[in-house]
Formats: structure tokens, sequence, C-alpha cells
């Protein structure tokens, strides 16, 4: 068997570009004992994969040069040789960016598709609902009848997040950019949207959507919505730090915003955190989302771009907001 692929040629300063990747052919060897070959049906990708195009360890060693990209994928099992996958199965990995692969039985993790679509859990139902889930539940403590405000709204975890603090019985005021991803944001239910694109001052965007102010606000963008968030956040108010976007691709450091008094003045709580880390509340998380669903509180949102060749394109588009909800490239 044969496998497209994508590996990254060079460590990136600035903006991703075409140049930047290369589309690959290798052989998929026959499985050995305790192996299984499986075939990808969706990948993810993801913003957090930028830092791991700089070359840099972060929370986690650099993609290596030359090699294909790791990432989420669903697919499914062709063939087998470990005990607990058949011929079938479809599998949750990390062996992503490429069309199929051989890997131990014992790296993958078997979903059951009967009640959702397998890319499923590469969104709503995977690490990026879990994401959602952690920095609302965990860091935020969004308590019922509190205001909630989150970033990037019309985005992967945004969308999520909107939806399980609606759940949670919270008010949640949203951003996003341009008319039509406001439009989804309020259709999935946020009670007040704001269009930074269009926002001459964000904070006073903000205080006009949410006049008794913010409780929490949960983190994706940084910068002018960082600043924007410690002029308009309570006492006491909280920040869950999941993402900074808007800062990934500076070729040099940004200045940093000036009003980080309020953090002393108010008595604010702001906490980064890595999903992983968290890996205790999938339990909990599983059990609330399972209920929400069949609440029909939940609307899974998907943009999906077809072709492993594709795969680079679908990455950058994150970085220009290409994408409603999660960003997957169909195999």
């Amino acid at each position: 068997m044969k496998s497209r692929e994508i590996h990254l040629l060079e460590y990136l300063k600035g903006d991703p570009k075409p140049e930047n990747y290369k589309l690959a052919e290798a052989d998929v060897p026959a499985p050995g004992e305790g192996e299984v070959t499986v075939k990808n049906h969706y990948i993810s990708v993801d913003p957090y994969m930028r830092g791991r195009m700089s070359g840099i360890r972060t929370y986690v060693g650099p993609f290596e040069l030359g090699k294909v990209m790791e990432g989420g994928a669903v697919g499914e099992v062709v063939e087998s040789n470990y005990e607990g996958l058949k011929p079938g199965d479809f599998v949750n990995s990390m062996f992503g960016w490429r069309e199929a692969y051989t890997a131990p039985g014992k790296a993958l993790q078997k979903i059951d598709t009967s009640v959702l679509p397998p890319q499923a859990y590469l969104g709503i139902a995977g690490l990026t609902g879990l994401t959602a889930y952690v920095g609302i539940k965990r860091i935020i403590d969004l308590q019922e009848g509190e205001t909630m405000w989150m970033s990037a709204g019309a985005g992967a975890v945004g969308s999520a997040g909107i939806q399980f603090a609606k759940a949670m019985g919270a008010t949640v005021v949203a951003t996003a950019g341009g008319q039509e991803k406001c439009d989804f944001v309020k259709s999935i239910g946020a009670d007040a949207v704001v269009d930074y694109k269009a926002a001459d001052n964000l904070t006073a965007a903000i205080q006009e959507a949410a006049p008794k102010g913010i409780d929490g606000y949960f983190e994706n963008v940084g910068g002018t919505h960082f600043t924007a968030a410690l002029n308009t956040l309570k006492p006491k108010g909280r920040i869950a730090a999941c993402g900074m976007i808007q800062r990934y691709n500076d070729a040099q450091p940004a200045m940093i915003t000036d009003n980080l008094t309020f953090i002393v003045g108010k008595s604010l709580k702001i906490q980064g955190f890595i999903v992983t880390d968290h890996a205790d509340m999938m339990d909990g998380f599983v059990r609330d989302l399972s209920a929400w669903m069949a609440a029909g509180k939940i609307k899974p949102a998907e943009t999906v771009i077809e072709g492993i060749e594709n795969a680079p394109d679908a990455f950058m588009g994150l970085f220009s907001g290409r994408n409603t909800g999660k960003m997957l490239v169909k195999i």
C-alpha cells in the first residue's frame, strides 16, 4: 500500500506559506505482531501546531523536518495483528497528515461510531470539546447566572464553548470576525455577539454587549482581545488562557498590553492550560456532553477540506478565519 503524506521542509518565521511543506509518497508496511494498518478518513489541523513548526520546544517538541507531520486523525482499520482491533473498527490517533499508516495497536484508541460520526472525535467529542470544557468548568469555574466572554466564537473551541456555557446556564458574549461568522455564533446560542473586525473600540463594544461586566473570559486570541478583557472583567474575574492565535505568526516580539495593573486592582485569576494535563475530566465531559446532546443543546460545526494535498492550505486557513467550527481534512 502507498500513502501520501505531508512533510515540513523548514521551520517557520512569520506566516506559514505553501513552500514550507511538501507532499510525499511512502510505502505502508504490512502490520507485524501487535500492529495494525489504518486508512485515515479525517485529519485535524489545529492552531497549536504552529508552535511545533517553529523549531522550538514548548510543552511538546517541534516537528521533525523532512518527516511526516503528526496530528489528530480518525481512521478505519484495514488489517490487524492486534487482538483488540479488527478490520472495520474505527480508531483515533495522533498519526495524522497522511493517508494511511501501520502502528502498534496499543497506540490507538478505538471509537464508537454508532452514535457519533468518526470526525466528531476530532472536534466536539474529542480534545477540542474537552479543551472548551476544561477551560470553562475547571479554570473559569463558570457558575449558573454568570456572564462569560468567548473569544474566537466561530472557531472549533469557541463554538463548543459557547454551547457548553449556555447549557450550564450562563450568559455568553462572543467575538467573531465578519457578519457571516457573527450570524453563526448567534445561531448556536450566544446572547450577544461583537464583530471585532468592525469594532472601532473593542473594550467599548464588549461593555455595551455586557453592561454588568464579564465574570469569565476564555482566551483564544490574545493581543487586543486580552487588553479588552482586562478592561471589562469584573473584580475577581477569571481568565482561561487556551491560545493566543493573534500572535502566533509574529516574526518579532509584540508589544505587551499596558493595562496589566488591572490584574492586581481587580484581583483577577489568569491561568493558562494544556488540555492533556486534565485527562481526569474526560469522564465528566463525556457524561455532560452526552446529556447535552440528548437534550438537543449542542450543534457540532465543521469546515471540511478534501484531500491530503490540501492539508497545508487548510492549516493556513486557520489564521485568516476560513473555518467555521472545527477545521478538518477529509482523506
